[in-house]
């Protein structure tokens, strides 16, 4: 019994979310334009990130083990 009534809380809470549009609070406005533009972004657009925020990876993955080169810089300790 004790299972399903923390099932239910947690179904409860997870269908409590609000799926609107984003808007600033009530008295507050969004940020000013950023220089050198002419119109101000809305809320969506200053959630966009840039491609310095979210970099793609770059580095391809090892599919198989192979052999370290000798590393000179690893000493053991003193």
């Amino acid at each position: 019994m004790r299972i399903w009534a923390i099932i239910l809380a947690t179904a409860l809470l997870g269908a409590c979310g609000s799926r609107g549009d984003l808007t600033p609070p009530e008295g507050a406005s969004l940020p000013v334009a950023p220089q050198g533009t002419e119109t101000q972004p809305n809320a969506e657009e200053l959630l966009e990130r840039d491609a310095l925020a979210a970099p793609e990876r770059s580095v391809e993955l090892r599919r198989r083990s192979e052999e370290r080169e000798d590393d000179p810089f690893d000493l053991p300790p003193e």
